[in-house]
C-alpha cells in the first residue's frame, strides 16, 4: 500500500496544472494583442488603400479633410477618404523627439547624480519622489501646463510683433510646440531616471572599485564604466519613453493647441510658439466621428500608425540590447 500511495504525484499534478493555467493565461494575452491588431488595421485599410502612400504625404489643410470625410459618412453618398497626415506626423515628430532628447540628456545625468554622488539621505528621499512623479496622471501635468506654462508663453515669451505677423495664418497665444514639449519631457523624465538608476546599480561593484584603485578619479570611472556598462538599460528606458510620449494625446490635446499646424523651422523663433497637434491627440477631438464609416477608418488609420510605430521603436530596442550584451549589464 506504501508503494501505491506515491505522495509525489500531487506536487507534480500541481505543477502541471500550474503550468497549464500559467500558458492558457498567455495564450489568451497574446490571443488579444493580436486581435487588437488585426482589428486595427482591418479597420484602418479603407482609408490607406484609398490614399496610398499619400496618406502620410503633404496636401491640403488636415481640419477641412477631416470634416469633408465626416460628412460625407453623414450623406449616405459617396464616401470621402482622402486625407494627408504628414502634418500631424511632423507634429509628433518635433513634440516627440524634441521631449524624448531634453529628457534624456537631463535624466542621465539626474541617474548618475542619484546613484554615484547623492547622500544617502538625498537618495532615500529622490528615488521614491522620481517613482512618484512617473505614475502622476497625464491630465494633470495638462492641467498644470494650461494654468502655467501656456499663460507664461503667452504673456511673457511671444512678442506683440510676433502675434501680428502671423495674425493673419495662425495664432499665438501660448498653446504651442514649446508648451507642449516641456511638459512632455517632465512627464517622461521621471520613467527615464527611473530605469536609468536601476541599470546603473545593476553594474558590478567590482568594476568600478578596480577603476577607482588605479587613480582613475570617481566622474571619469562612473561615466567610462558605469554608463557604457548600463547601455542597454539607457536604451530601454529611452524605448518606453518615446513609447509613452508617441501615444500621449490628454495632455498634448490640452496644452498644443489643438491645431492640425505644421510648424515651420523657417520661422524662427517663432517656430516653437507655433501650436501643433500630434497624431494621438486628433483622435480624442475627434472621436465623435467614428459614427462615419469613412471618419472611423481615417482615425484608425491614425491608430495604425501610432501602433506600428511603437512596435517599431520596441523592436529598435530590442534589438539594440541584444547587440550590447557583451557589455555584461542587465536591462
Amino acid at each position: 500500500m506504501e508503494e501505491e500511495y506515491l505522495p509525489e504525484y500531487g506536487p507534480k499534478w500541481s505543477d502541471q496544472r500550474a503550468e497549464r493555467l500559467l500558458g492558457a493565461l498567455v495564450c489568451a494575452v497574446v490571443g488579444l494583442l493580436l486581435a487588437m491588431i488585426i482589428t486595427v488595421f482591418v479597420r484602418a485599410w479603407p482609408s490607406f488603400a484609398h490614399n496610398g502612400l499619400s496618406w502620410f504625404g503633404a496636401g491640403g489643410s488636415v481640419e477641412e479633410e477631416l470634416n469633408q470625410i465626416y460628412l460625407s459618412g453623414l450623406s449616405g453618398a459617396d464616401f470621402v477618404y482622402t486625407f494627408h497626415g504628414w502634418q500631424l506626423i511632423w507634429s509628433t515628430l518635433l513634440i516627440t523627439g524634441g521631449a524624448v532628447l531634453i529628457a534624456l540628456f537631463c535624466s542621465l545625468f539626474v541617474s548618475v547624480f542619484i546613484v554615484e554622488f547623492a547622500p544617502e539621505w538625498m537618495r532615500n528621499i529622490l528615488q521614491p519622489v522620481v517613482r512618484f512623479l512617473a505614475s502622476v496622471p497625464s491630465v494633470i501635468y495638462g492641467l498644470l501646463g494650461v494654468l502655467v506654462i501656456v499663460p507664461f508663453i503667452g504673456n511673457h515669451l511671444v512678442t506683440e510683433s510676433q502675434k501680428a505677423s502671423v495674425a493673419g495664418v495662425i495664432s499665438l497665444s501660448g498653446y504651442s510646440l514649446l508648451a507642449a514639449v516641456l511638459i512632455l519631457t517632465v512627464m517622461i523624465a521621471p520613467l527615464m531616471v527611473s530605469i536609468f538608476s536601476d541599470g546603473l546599480r545593476s553594474v558590478r561593484p567590482g568594476w568600478l572599485e578596480g577603476s577607482l584603485a588605479l587613480g582613475v578619479n570617481r566622474w571619469r570611472t562612473t561615466w567610462k564604466i558605469a554608463v557604457r556598462t548600463a547601455r542597454p538599460a539607457i536604451v530601454a528606458g529611452t524605448v518606453l519613453a518615446v513609447a509613452r510620449a508617441i501615444g500621449e494625446a490628454v495632455m498634448l490635446a490640452m496644452v498644443s493647441g489643438s491645431v492640425a499646424f505644421a510648424p515651420n523651422p523657417a520661422d524662427g523663433v517663432i517656430f516653437i510658439y507655433e501650436p501643433s497637434r500630434p497624431l494621438a491627440p486628433t483622435i480624442v477631438k475627434n472621436i465623435d466621428s467614428l459614427g462615419s464609416p469613412p471618419a472611423n477608418a481615417t482615425l484608425f488609420a491614425i491608430a495604425a500608425v501610432l501602433l506600428f510605430s511603437a512596435a517599431f521603436f520596441s523592436l529598435t530596442g530590442w534589438a539594440a540590447r541584444r547587440a550590447m550584451r557583451k557589455y555584461g549589464a542587465t536591462a
